[in-house]
This record gives C-alpha cells, structure tokens and sequence, in this order.
C-alpha cells in the first residue's frame, strides 16, 4: 500500500509540474546595445508592455539594454544558437554577417528624407532583403528607425580635407570603411560599447551616429566638435530566432506582430524627436561645439562621397542600388 501511495503522490507531483510548466510564460529575451532612454531602447519597453498585454501574460519580454547580456560582436550568434531570442542590431551588421545587401543603408547620401527611405524598408525591397536572413536561422519582423548621422571629432569637420589623416571609428562595413576612405580618414572598426573609452583615450579621434546615440553614450563629453551632415543612415531590424518564431502557437505570434506594428510605428514617431532633443542637449552642455554644413560644404561633401556608390555595386549589386535610387527618385544620386 505504501509503494502504491508513493507512486500516486509522484504521479501527483509530475502532473502539477507539467501543469506549472504549461502555464509558464513564454520568454522573450530582447538583447541590444544601445541605452534605455533611446529611440530604440524606448521602442523595445513599448513592444514589451504591448506584448504582454496583448498576450495577457502568456508571454513575459525581457530587455536587456546597453550591452547586459551581448555585446556587438556576440548577439547575432546568440540569436542564432537561440540563447536570446530576440534582437535589433543596426543594419550594418548584416554585411559582416553575410548578407552584403543590406550594407546598402549605410550608402552616403543615398536617402534623401524619411518618407524616400520609408518607401524602400516598408514596401517590396525591405521585404526582399528579410527574406535573405531566412536562411540564416533569422526572421526579420520590422525597420526601426534612428535617424541620419553626425560626425564628431576634437577638430572642426567642415570639409573633406578636414579628415585627412583622422583615426575615424565605424561599424564594421566595407561601405563605411569606404566611405572615411573617400574622406581621406582612417576607418576602425570597434564595438559600440567600447568607443566611449576609445575616444576617451585618442585611440580614434572621432566617429559617426546619430545624435541619440552620441548623447546618451556621452560621446559628446569626449569630443569638441559635432557637425551635422546628415551624410548616411543608421537604422536597425528587429529579427527573431526562425526556429522559436515558427514555433509559437498561432494567436500568439499575431498578437506579437500586432505588439511589435504598433512598436514600430511608435518608434518610427519618435525617432527625429528624439535627434532633436539630443541635439540640442549637446548644444546646451557647452561641451562640444555644433556645427550645421553649408549648402556649399554639404556639396563638397557629396561630391567627395557619391563616388563610394559606384565602387559598391560590385559588393551590394548594381539592380539593388538602381532600385532604391528608382524608389527615391533618385533624389540620393544627385
């Protein structure tokens, strides 16, 4: 009677421990690089409070902001092994990672304003370049904007002359490597939680980001100077494992599309506030001097640039680049 007993109560047991494990939430591990009180990291709390609410707790977000739990070089690996499920890297990293197409957001002036690039990342040619991370275990579930760039450094950057012989940090992309090349600077690549320090200490003399990033880092305390060129891009994609997307029940993965729509346009909304409010932050803190280009200057400067995307073609393919040029008008190739 006692062994019958005992095999009851352990069969008792088993059963409130399956039952516990079903009712367990789903967990969403959402990594990225970048602080809290960004677009992107104000983007990331919104799909989290929209996400369980609209599963009503059947799925619990966790954002690990600033680097916490991946760095740069680690996260997309991660994804892949399903140790985070979730991601929203630039899209810069897509290049090193081995699809090079979307090394074409970092082109220099090839968008001309947010409604020119919304027509490319919401309509047929950002859909076509999700599909290409499918092989690579990825889904990508949306754009995330984060404005047009800045570049920064301990001297004024007027004109391309100005960058001759400058150590200049970027993502790692053979399009921005480009790019400084063209302005007579010296690319290097660093991760983005390590280039405080490295301007902190002369490693690179300056950098490019847009102007949410360089405050909220405070680049702004290390660098004297910040010119608002406007010159390129930087965006992000929000991805998920393929394997732990596909296998979600079907009401709650429309529930999370839903979440993350919603997401997206809120952080599409607040992109250029939020460049606007950073901007004139790093104005006020009297610590680095701003600087907005000349039409004359901004001339100089794409003509010194515009080269950058003939020598891509053969890297990112010429039909791509005509495609978006057709989209925006050609607007950017002027």
């Amino acid at each position: 009677m006692q062994f019958k007993a005992l095999v009851m109560a352990l069969a008792a047991a088993l059963a409130m421990n399956a039952e516990a494990l079903a009712d367990a939430p789903i967990v969403i591990k959402f990594s990225h690089v970048v602080t809290s009180d960004t677009p992107k990291g104000k983007a990331a709390e919104r799909f989290k409070q929209l996400a369980e609410s609209a599963t009503k707790g059947r799925v619990r977000v966790e954002v690990y902001p600033n680097s916490t739990l991946y760095k740069d070089k680690e996260e997309l690996e991660a994804l892949q092994l399903g140790a985070a499920q979730m991601l929203a890297p630039s899209l810069a990293k897509f290049g090193p990672f081995g699809v090079k197409e979307f090394e074409i957001f970092d082109l220099p002036y090839l968008f001309p304003s947010k409604e020119a690039l919304y027509r490319v990342t919401e309509g047929p040619i950002g859909r076509d370049l999700f599909k290409k991370l499918e092989s690579k275990g990825i889904t990508g579930l949306a754009y995330w904007d984060n404005g047009f760039k800045v570049m920064s450094a301990n001297k004024p950057l007027k004109l391309p002359a100005d960058f001759k012989g400058l150590n200049m940090r970027i993502q790692s992309s053979k399009v921005l490597d480009a790019q400084m090349r063209a302005l007579g600077a010296n690319p290097q690549v660093l991760g983005f939680s390590d280039v405080y320090q490295a301007l902190q200490t002369g490693v690179v003399d300056g950098t490019e980001n847009p102007p949410s990033n360089l405050y909220t880092q405070k680049m702004h305390e290390v660098q004297k100077h910040v010119t608002v060129s406007n010159h390129g891009y930087l965006g992000y994609a929000v991805i998920v494992n393929r394997k732990f997307w596909d296998g979600l029940p079907t009401d709650i993965r429309s529930a999370l599309e839903n979440a993350m729509k919603e997401a997206t346009r809120y952080a599409n909304a607040i992109a250029q506030q939020e460049n606007d409010a950073a901007l004139n932050a790093v104005r006020k803190s009297g610590k680095s001097v701003v600087y907005v280009l000349n039409e004359k200057e901004r001339e100089e400067w794409r003509k010194a640039l515009l080269p950058v995307q003939k020598e891509m073609e053969s890297r990112i393919g010429k039909d791509l680049i005509s495609s978006i040029n057709k989209e925006t008008n050609g607007a950017g190739f002027r």
